[in-house]
């Protein structure tokens, strides 16, 4: 791996896009968004040295998310920027602030070239299920966790383009196998495991090989997995008042991935060894993190990404 004494980096696999949002009133503006995107954006915004491998174009849509990459401090990895056109997610607003999506776009990833510079690997959403990008995203994620470094996934099920949930639920188990820290929502598993019991499906997707699985429930909070000891804990989140949903889920697995790079739980062998033998109470204020950001995001219009300063 890299230096031990420098800040571990970290690579972000996925989709890049423009999200075109029509709130209730009818009026659409279009914001650069993408889940594994949003989460390389909080990543950056907590202070972490990230970079994207994702597929764009190089033409008006393709440049803004360039730009605003840049702004943001993330680096795009070569051969990001091959794509015939680049994407779109249709979002609508409901007057609560949910919103749901139609997509317009096509996924692939070039090869990761340097891959041993980076200690953690996050990937999730459509990247790891739509071919031929999946298959591909899931090379770079066994490539990476052979040189070491530690993985997480978030699923973020999208069933307008994902299938039949059973034929979803065993590309998206393919993923999670090389994993070592797995977030999902109450209605990914909903949709993805029906008729099980959330509990039961966190534990059996524990014993595929992540050490930690979490499942967010929206205002509700969030419950911990820990495969090791079984332990199960739910966790209240903040109070706060929804401007709307977008990118929360993101901002929750950004605050996530960055309290356990903090306590040295991700980010390389020797972290992996230490996140495989915690305890609840060692994974628990990652979590909190994550409530933290993930409320700050709903209580703003648009994906926000909260920085540090934020979480005082």
């Amino acid at each position: 791996m890299s230096d031990a004494t420098a800040p571990t980096r970290t690579l972000v696999v996925g989709e890049a896009l423009i999200d075109a949002v029509t709130r209730p009133d009818g009026a659409t503006e279009e914001h650069v968004g993408g889940s594994p995107a949003n989460v390389a954006f909080g990543l950056a915004a907590l202070d972490h040295r990230v970079d994207l491998a994702t597929w764009i174009a190089t033409d008006e849509r393709g440049r803004r998310i360039e730009e605003v990459c840049r702004e943001r401090g993330v680096a795009l990895t070569a051969g990001s920027q091959g794509a015939p056109f680049t994407s779109v997610a249709h979002a609508t607003l409901d007057a609560s602030g949910a919103a749901s999506y139609v997509f317009d776009l096509e996924w692939q990833v070039a090869a990761v070239p340097g891959l041993t510079a980076y200690g953690h690997l996050h990937t999730g959403s459509i990247a790891a299920v739509l071919e031929p990008g999946g298959g591909q995203v899931r090379e770079i994620l066994a490539a990476a966790r052979e040189l070491g470094a530690t993985v997480s996934y978030d699923p973020n099920a999208r069933p307008s383009l994902m299938g039949l949930p059973d034929q979803a639920r065993r590309t998206i188990e393919r993923s999670i196998m090389l994993c070592d820290v797995v977030k999902v929502s109450d209605e990914d598993i909903e949709w993805l495991c029906p008729g099980e019991s959330h509990a039961d499906v966190l534990r059996a997707w524990g014993a595929l090989g992540p050490a930690v699985v979490v499942m967010t429930r929206g205002g509700d909070g969030a419950v911990v997995h820990v495969t090791r000891t079984g332990e199960q804990q739910a966790l209240p989140a903040p109070s706060v008042t929804v401007v709307d949903t977008v990118g929360a889920g993101d901002s929750f697995m950004a605050g996530l991935v960055s309290g356990l790079l903090d306590a040295g739980l991700l980010g390389g062998p020797e972290a992996r060894v230490g996140l495989h033998a915690a305890d609840l109470a060692d994974i628990v204020p990652a979590v909190r993190r994550a409530l933290a950001t993930g409320a700050l995001t709903v209580g703003r219009a648009g994906a926000h990404a909260p920085g540090r300063p934020d979480l005082t």
